[in-house]
C-alpha cells in the first residue's frame, strides 16, 4: 500500500513544534501499530511532544486514533448507569477495593479494568491475588453477567483494548518519555473511553510518592484528561489528592487487603475512609445520585456485602485467611515526641524490596510481603514505641528495605502542619 504520509516528516513537525493535523495523527498511530512506523521512529516522536507539546484538539484526536487502534466495549443493554474510577497511583493506595463495592452497593455498575503494580506503586491485580482463589482474567461475557448481577467487578483489561497505548507506553517507559503529559493523558483516556463506561473519576496524586510530583503539573494532567473525557462524551471529573505520606497504614498487597476489608466493616483509617467516600460520592453524583450517602453503606454492611459477593464470583474465598510474611522486624522510637515526617516514596520503595512490587512487568510479587505503620505524622509516640514492622518471606530482603528508609521518618517536638488530602476538584 502507499502510505499517506512520512514519520519523518512528522517528527521533524512536531520537533519544530508544529500542530499536527488529524489526519496525520491518525495515521501515524496505525502505521506503528501495523509496524510500518519503527519504534526508533515513535520513540523520537515521543519525545519531541514531551518537549514541545500538544495541543487539545492534538491530544483529542491521538486519544481517538489509539482508541481505534482496538476494540470498543459497550455496557448499552445492562440496564444501570456506570461510571468508573482510576488513580494515577501511589504509596499504599488500595482505595478500588473498598469504593467499587461500596458504590455498587447503590445500584451502579462498576465496571473497574485494573493493572498489576511496576516499581513502588502497586497495582490493584497484585493486592486482590492474594485473596485465595481470586482470579483477574474475566470473560467480556462473565464480566458483563458480574455487572449484572453483583454491580461491580475488578479485572485485567483484554489485550483489545487500545493496543497502539500499550506499544507506545513500552517505548516511553525506556526512553525517558514517560512523563510527556499529552501522552500520560491520552494513554489513561483511551484505555477508560474504549471500556465504555458512562461516567468517569480521576484521582490524580502529587506529591513524593506520586507519579506526579508537582502541584501544577499533576492539575494540568488532571484538566488534560477531564478535557479529553469530556469531548469524548464520558462525564468526567477529577480530585487531586496529597500522596506526600504514605496511605493508610499499610503498604503491600495482603495487608492492604485486610485494611480495605475493615473500611468495609467500617472501620480502617481516617485518611482511606475520607478518600474512599469523597470519590464514591463524586461517582455517584456523576450517575445523577448527588444525595447518596456511601459513608451509611460502609456502617451499615451494604458495601460489605457487594464485597463478599464480587470476590466469590471471581472464584475467590472472602473468608480464607490471607498470606503473611514468613519474617518480620519491627523499628521502634528511639525517642518521646511526636512523629514528624513519614516521607511516602521511601516506605513505597522498602515494600517493593520487601518483594511486595517488581522490577520488570514478568516478576512474581510476594502476597504477604510490605510494611505496617503504626503511627502517623502528627501522633504521640513514646521511646520503644513501634513505629512500623516489615513483612518478607525471605529475611535477606529486610535489610535493603531498612537501607531505604533511613531519614524517611523523623521524631520531633512539635506536629507537622495539618495538610488537606484533596486539595482540588475539577469538572
Amino acid at each position: 500500500m502507499t502510505e499517506a504520509f512520512d514519520a519523518v516528516d512528522l517528527i521533524r513537525a512536531k520537533r519544530d513544534g508544529r500542530e499536527l493535523s488529524t489526519a496525520e495523527i491518525g495515521w501515524l498511530v496505525d502505521a506503528f501499530t501495523r509496524g510500518y512506523v519503527a519504534d526508533e521512529q515513535m520513540s523520537a516522536w515521543a519525545m519531541a511532544v514531551l518537549l514541545n507539546g500538544m495541543t487539545r484538539r492534538e491530544i483529542r484526536d491521538l486519544t481517538l486514533a489509539m482508541i481505534a487502534s482496538g476494540e470498543r466495549m459497550s455496557f448499552a443493554d445492562l440496564g444501570k448507569a456506570t461510571v468508573d474510577k482510576h488513580s494515577t497511583g501511589g504509596v499504599g493506595d488500595k482505595i478500588t477495593l473498598p469504593l467499587a463495592p461500596l458504590v455498587a452497593s447503590f445500584g451502579v455498575a462498576v465496571p473497574q479494568l485494573s493493572g498489576r503494580g511496576l516499581g513502588h506503586t502497586g497495582g490493584t491485580l497484585d493486592k486482590l491475588e492474594a485473596v485465595r482463589g481470586w482470579q483477574a482474567y474475566l470473560s467480556p461475557e462473565a464480566m458483563l453477567a458480574q455487572l449484572r448481577d453483583v454491580g461491580a467487578v475488578i479485572c485485567a483489561a483484554g489485550p483489545g483494548l487500545a493496543p497502539a497505548d500499550k506499544k507506545l507506553y513500552a517505548l516511553r517507559d525506556t526512553t525517558g518519555a514517560v512523563e510527556a503529559i499529552p501522552l500520560i493523558a491520552s494513554s489513561i483516556m483511551s484505555k477508560k473511553i474504549a471500556e465504555g463506561t458512562g461516567a468517569l473519576v480521576l484521582d490524580v496524586k502529587f506529591g513524593e510518592g506520586a507519579f506526579m510530583k508537582d502541584l501544577d503539573l499533576a492539575r494540568e494532567l488532571a484538566r488534560t484528561m477531564v478535557d479529553l473525557g469530556t469531548d469524548a462524551g464520558v462525564a468526567t471529573s477529577a480530585l487531586l489528592t496529597d500522596m506526600s505520606v504514605p496511605l493508610g497504614l499499610t503498604i503491600g498487597n495482603a495487608l492492604e487487603v485486610r485494611e480495605s476489608v475493615e473500611v468495609l466493616s467500617g472501620g480502617g483509617p481516617d485518611d482511606v475512609v475520607e478518600l474512599t467516600v469523597e470519590l464514591a460520592r463524586a461517582m455517584l453524583a456523576a450517575v445523577g445520585l448527588p444525595d447518596a450517602d456511601p459513608a451509611a453503606a460502609l456502617a451499615d454492611g451494604r458495601a460489605m456485602d457487594v464485597w463478599r459477593r464480587m470476590i466469590a464470583a471471581q472464584g475467590g474465598d472472602p473468608d480464607a485467611p490471607l498470606p503473611t510474611g514468613r519474617e518480620t522486624e519491627t523499628v521502634t522510637a528511639p525517642t518521646s515526641g511526636v512523629l514528624a515526617e513519614q516521607h511516602a516514596l521511601p516506605f513505597g520503595i522498602a515494600a517493593w524490596r520487601l518483594g511486595a512490587g517488581r522490577a520488570r512487568q514478568q516478576d512474581p510479587v510476594s502476597a504477604g510481603a510490605g510494611i505496617e505503620l503504626h503511627a502517623k505524622p502528627g501522633d504521640r509516640v513514646e521511646a520503644g514505641q513501634p513505629l512500623f514492622t516489615l513483612h518478607a518471606d525471605e529475611a535477606a530482603r529486610i535489610p535493603r528495605a531498612l537501607d531505604a528508609l533511613n531519614g524517611a521518618w523523623s521524631i520531633g517536638d512539635t506536629p507537622p502542619e495539618p495538610r488537606p488530602l484533596i486539595v482540588d476538584r475539577i469538572g
